[in-house]
């Protein structure tokens, strides 16, 4: 979704929480070469900065230039703005020919792809036998019990805002495609659940709040989602906004390798 980001990509930069650094040496560990990996839809760069402690080279990319432009330097990261216009052949070409990945990731993203596109892109890259190809997100908080209801009420406001394209997020990506087999970390239709812990401040939730795409839509249609009484609610039911609490964001992931060839 080329430049769905663009406009709240400072929110979106400070309101996104940490992925954990185990994640990293899991995927790591399933890798038998450790010299070049890919972060798709890199955004600010996160994922790409944490699969760098684990290989020599890593390449994000992504559509949105404003997003990039934002993105933390690092001596193994490169990255590289590519179009939607790039023809699947120059894109390979970009990142390093076919059978050169030893591993593929997409943090919070792989939904908005077109997944038959992507997905065979991702198979003439990844390094045979033993690339992987890993997709992972978050679609909820777990922080206490009234907390939890403020925000699932403000969520159902957000619904008509939505690109269709959210629904395999907001579903945990039960119903993703993904044609890949299985390493241990989840598989199509069972993803693998995982928790992301941060301590958190009401700035930094409504931040997170700010950046969701529906709030930005909802705002150019003239709906202000995040209106002065409704913000105010919010953080009255945090309990203040420089009270820090720990929140726990609900995240699931699936990873897999090129199916072999049966015969």
């Amino acid at each position: 979704m080329a430049g769905l980001f663009d406009k709240q990509a400072d929110a979106y930069l400070d309101a996104r929480p940490t992925y954990p650094v185990d994640w990293y040496s899991m995927l790591a560990d399933r890798t038998s070469s450790h010299s070049l990996a890919w972060d798709i839809g890199t955004g600010n760069g996160q994922a790409a900065i944490g699969v760098a402690e684990h290989y020599d080279q890593v390449i994000g990319t992504d559509v949105s230039e404003a997003q990039l432009k934002l993105a933390k330097p690092h001596p193994r990261v490169r990255y590289l703005h590519t179009p939607l216009t790039l023809s699947d052949d120059d894109l390979i070409n970009l990142i390093g020919g076919e059978n050169s990945v030893d591993l593929v990731t997409i943090a919070q993203a792989v939904h908005w792809f077109d997944l038959p596109r992507l997905y065979s892109i991702i198979n003439r890259v990844l390094r045979k036998p033993n690339g992987v190809f890993a997709v992972w997100g978050y679609n909820d908080f777990a922080i206490t019990p009234e907390i939890d209801a403020a925000l699932k009420r403000f969520h159902g406001t957000t619904i008509p805002y939505w690109n269709e394209k959210i629904s395999y997020l907001f579903d945990g990506y039960q119903s993703l495609p993904f044609p890949f087999e299985s390493v241990g970390l989840g598989s199509e239709g069972s993803p693998l659940k995982l928790d992301i812990p941060k301590e958190l401040a009401f700035e930094g939730v409504l931040g997170m709040l700010k950046s969701w795409s529906a709030v930005v839509t909802a705002k150019e249609r003239g709906v202000d989602l995040l209106s002065e009484s409704v913000v105010k609610e919010l953080e009255n039911v945090w309990g203040g906004s420089k009270l820090v609490r720990h929140v726990v964001y609900k995240g699931f992931m699936i990873a897999g390798r090129v199916c072999r060839l049966k015969v």
